[in-house]
């Protein structure tokens, strides 16, 4: 499939941190469908690869294809090690987010992003796009325009309301300065203040010609479908129906919260997506959530979608970024019956509900959630808040209880908050070390769709991402 056919009938989904990385996407757009990076906190992962001394060289190779070598030069000498870190020695860290960062900063998550496009396009002409958590505001910018300058083909987005976001790309295309709306949590004055990125500014000139990617919003209901088709401030090429069976983060159930016997927050009529009022809009729309199975594409096509999109399983193929490790004890346990998955309402700082994989020595496991030492040093999932001055500061419910609540945030937010920036990293073998020299413990997120991979697996202890295009197409 090239980028002049019509749209993929199937999109491998973007799952982060890392684990939709540029070796699957790669797999699947060489198989002619929509292989997608995620970008959310690629940044960090490019500067662990680079510290654990870039193993194949594929960093750099694709840095040598960076419009702006001064930025490449700086990273390298900054963060790339030969021989890869000492033993014991932590991973180095960047600069925390904050609504206005030092050029050298924006220029990095550019280039991670860059890069991780970069590769996925590598070799083939299929189509390569890249996901973002609209929640995740402050890198979101800088991402979307190193994504373009690889010459990425789609860009999805959801976790919250992205409908600035096509105006951004239309601007970006044309190498213009672009901004969003910064939220500021109970301000209500948040309008008045904006994120900015300004090509001209952030490298020097000339700037390289950009081509404008498709935007797929992914959306749970038909009324923010409806007002990104009409109200954008660009062009929404098409959606995507994410059913609450979907890993990672979940839209919150419509109308009074309740909750299972398990605590998971129930959902109901009012949560389904009515697809017929979603095809009168007449743009392109895809079926995610429980679409990992046999037979569903072809009800997706049924019901007027184009196609679906599928995660879960290809989150533990030989192509993904899991760590082995992981996806060897996931997989063991899916062949014996007894993998769970919970979603959780507490877990993510976000307040979104996360689906949680339960598996042991993961702080989806209480005892060792408990032993964790809370601590934020990576922070994408913090919030901006006003101080009694009037300035701008940064909080996370999962940060030392001590310090949320020090900065205005209420005790009974931090409870069950889980950090899942540091977590979700050490799902790629790349857990900061701590006290000891003691990694991070890992949270996996996994939609519904994993009850049946030791069915998929049929007795297998391994699998590819073909495996999995074959079985969806079969």
């Amino acid at each position: 499939m090239t980028q002049a056919a019509t749209y993929p009938t199937i999109i491998q989904g973007g799952m982060g941190v890392g684990i939709s990385n540029w070796v699957l996407a790669n797999a699947v757009a060489r198989a002619g469908y929509l292989g997608v990076v995620s970008g959310t906190v690629v940044d960090h992962v490019m500067v662990r690869r680079l510290a654990d001394g870039d193993e194949g060289g594929h960093i750099r190779r694709a840095m040598e294809s960076f419009p702006f070598p001064e930025v490449v030069a700086h990273v390298l000498e900054r963060y790339f090690k030969p021989g890869g870190r000492e033993e014991g020695e932590p991973y180095p860290n960047l600069p925390m987010f904050r609504q206005k960062m030092k050029t050298a900063r924006l220029q990095l998550t550019a280039l991670a992003n860059f890069v991780e496009v970069k590769l996925a396009k590598e070799g083939h002409d299929g189509l390569v796009g890249v996901n973002l958590l609209t929640k995740v505001q402050m890198p979101n910018l800088a991402s979307l325009y190193g994504a373009m300058l690889a010459d990425v083909d789609y860009v999805l987005m959801g976790a919250g309301i992205p409908r600035e976001i096509p105006g951004v790309l239309d601007r970006f295309a044309r190498n213009e300065k672009a901004s969003i709306r910064f939220d500021i949590a109970e301000s209500e004055d948040y309008e008045c203040e904006e994120l900015e990125f300004d090509p001209a500014e952030q490298f020097e000139a000339p700037l390289p010609v950009l081509r404008r990617p498709k935007f797929l919003a992914i959306i749970a209901s038909n009324s923010l479908a409806t007002m990104l088709a009409r109200k954008s401030t660009g062009k929404v090429d098409g959606f995507i129906i994410e059913a609450p069976t979907a890993g990672g983060h979940n839209a919150p159930p419509r109308g009074e919260r309740r909750l299972n016997e398990q605590g998971e927050p129930l959902y109901g009529e009012r949560d389904e997506v009515d697809l017929d009022k979603i095809g009168k809009l007449g743009l392109p729309f895809w079926l995610a959530g429980g679409a990992g199975r046999q037979g569903r594409l072809q009800e997706a096509i049924d019901a007027g979608a184009t196609g679906i999109q599928v995660g879960t399983l290809f989150a533990y193929c030989d192509e993904a970024g899991t760590a082995e490790s992981l996806k060897r004890r996931v997989i063991q346990q899916s062949l014996r019956g007894h993998v769970d998955i919970k979603t959780d309402g507490r877990a993510s700082p976000t307040g979104f509900p996360f689906k949680v994989v339960e598996l042991p020595q993961s702080i989806s496991e209480q005892k060792t959630y408990e032993q964790r030492t809370r601590v934020c040093d990576l922070g994408y999932l913090r919030t901006a808040y006003r101080t009694e001055k009037g300035g701008i500061n940064y909080r996370c419910p999962a940060e030392p209880v001590e310090t949320y609540v020090k900065k205005g945030g209420r005790e009974e937010d931090t409870v069950g908050r889980k950090c899942l920036c540091n977590a979700l990293m050490s799902n790629l073998d790349r857990g900061q070390l701590r006290n000891g020299g003691a990694p991070e413990k890992p949270l996996l997120t996994s939609g519904d769709d994993l009850e049946i991979l030791g069915s998929f697996l049929n007795g297998r202890t391994s699998y590819t991402a073909a495996d999995v295009l074959d079985y969806l197409l079969s």
